[in-house]
């Protein structure tokens, strides 16, 4: 392979690690939102465990963030290398 189709491969594989750092963030955005939801509808069905619902949306809104953060990581060393 010729130094050319090299350059162009390593361009190619920056852009697609871009797009995948926006499709992490995009992706843990709407999970984030899914769980916020369903806790809230939750929440005005049964308002008595509103505690324990509230507790554990926020430690699944935490893993979310944590894939969707190691995703982006992972995307931006990709672009970097």
């Amino acid at each position: 392979m010729s130094l050319a189709l090299l350059q162009e491969a390593a361009a190619n594989y920056g852009a697609f690690a871009a797009i995948g750092a926006g499709l992490a963030a995009i992706g843990g955005g709407i999970g984030v939102g899914k769980i916020g939801g369903a806790a809230m509808e939750a929440m005005a069905r049964q308002p008595e465990m509103q505690g324990k619902l509230q507790g554990s949306a926020i430690v699944l809104i935490a893993f979310i963030e944590a894939v969707a953060l190691f995703a982006v990581v992972v995307s931006f060393l990709a672009m970097s290398a």
